[in-house]
């Protein structure tokens, strides 16, 4: 494998980044790579983003490092359906090694996160769109990391509104055993986060520029309220900590489009909340580019440690035109290229169907007046291999 050979070590020692370090998020996403047949490893009919629909299609997860100046994916790793896992046949022939079994996508971006956390990355805030927000057991491990978060989740997910919180035990009756889980009773339920957003006053949203994009400055109306998360109350013993719930409503649509989860600290201001979370579409940025400058796609064989070593040299040469482009950040004429437009068919998953596609969504690079939530950090690796 490319990671044992040394090659991924040699780019992890040469590939630093030093200017990344003013203030670190973590992303995670996937890329979907549309495939013909049945025997490329892991191909199989999933949503494939790169269409906007469910196609034929290998789909990877991906854990990347960003700042406000630049971003580079430092984990890749092919997500394999069950329908390939539970497939001695062409688990064989694709050359899957036996260790790797069937992971949700969660799950995998998870390990990348450890194995992260374990090579002594600089932790950052974790970004994530509403296929792994929604996971409470993802949300979970990240805060028993350390790890803060902000992440969308969909309009059912449910919530305990400001100032309301599950039930405490039942009092002890002095038969059996003492109540200890917490609880729920008719009339005093959680609501789905689109509920909430609903019953808001309207005096509650502000509209947020959050920066200069390609087509105008970019903005919205939002609100953020403090919520407490649902999953399971009645077999907890405690609360879960308040958290925030930021809210996107813009003026010209009849529904919320976009709902987030985070572990922020409370003293964060609405403008430093949707500032964070519009963090993320940095990726989507960095996978276009991926494919188009240095053809991640373009692998077009079959087995598994082939489609590894393909995308680890190509995240290395994005590395390389990442790091000539950081040394031309403050240059008139500066390296960053002319941030490529989004699809009119993109809508991020967890956005209600209603919501009219958005083409001019965050592409540009800010500017660096927003206060840093991490202090200043030593450079670090941009790329490792654990295939």
């Amino acid at each position: 494998m490319v990671g044992r050979s040394g090659i991924a070590q040699s780019a992890r020692n040469r590939l630093s980044v030093p200017a990344l370090d003013e203030a670190c998020y973590w992303i995670v996403d996937e890329t979907g790579i549309p495939k013909q047949g049945r025997h490329s490893v892991g191909v199989a009919r999933q949503y494939c983003g790169q269409v906007g629909k469910t196609e034929n299609c290998q789909v990877a997860v991906s854990l990347s490092v960003a700042s406000e100046k630049g971003s580079l994916p430092i984990a890749f790793r092919l997500y394999l359906p069950e329908s390939w896992a539970n497939d001695p046949e062409r688990r064989k022939k694709a050359g899957v090694p036996e260790t790797v079994t069937f992971a949700t996508k969660p799950e995998i971006a998870l390990a990348q996160i450890a194995d992260a956390l374990s090579a002594g990355v600089t932790p950052g805030v974790v970004l994530a769109d509403a296929a792994y927000g929604d996971s409470t057991a993802f949300r979970d491990r990240l805060t028993e990391w350390g790890l803060r978060y902000a992440v969308a989740v969909r309009e059912a997910t449910t919530v305990w509104p400001p100032g309301v919180e599950p039930l405490q035990p039942e009092p002890y009756t002095g038969r059996g055993r003492p109540a200890r889980n917490l609880r729920r009773s008719p009339g005093h339920e959680p609501v789905s986060v689109k509920r909430l957003a609903e019953s808001l006053p309207q005096s509650a949203y502000r509209t947020v520029t959050w920066r200069e994009g390609s087509n105008g400055v970019l903005r919205s109306r939002f609100a953020a309220v403090r919520v407490r998360a649902v999953h399971r109350d009645y077999w907890r013993a405690t609360l879960r900590e308040p958290e925030w719930l930021l809210i996107e409503w813009p003026e010209t649509e009849s529904e919320p489009s976009h709902y987030f989860l985070s572990t922020l600290p409370q003293s964060y201001s609405l403008t430093q909340l949707v500032h964070t979370v519009k963090m993320r579409w940095r990726i989507e940025r960095d996978y276009r580019e991926l494919k188009q400058e240095v053809g991640l796609g373009h692998y077009e064989g079959r087995n598994w440690r082939g489609f590894h070593h393909h995308a680890t040299l190509t995240i290395a040469a994005y590395g390389f035109l990442l790091l000539q482009r950081l040394k031309g950040w403050d240059k008139k004429n500066g390296l960053f290229p002319q941030a490529p437009a989004l699809p009119h068919w993109y809508v991020p998953r967890g956005s209600p169907k209603s919501t009219t596609p958005r083409t001019r969504l965050d592409r540009n690079d800010s500017s660096s007046d927003h206060p840093s939530h991490r202090p200043r950090t030593p450079a670090m690796s941009v790329l490792w291999e654990n295939v």
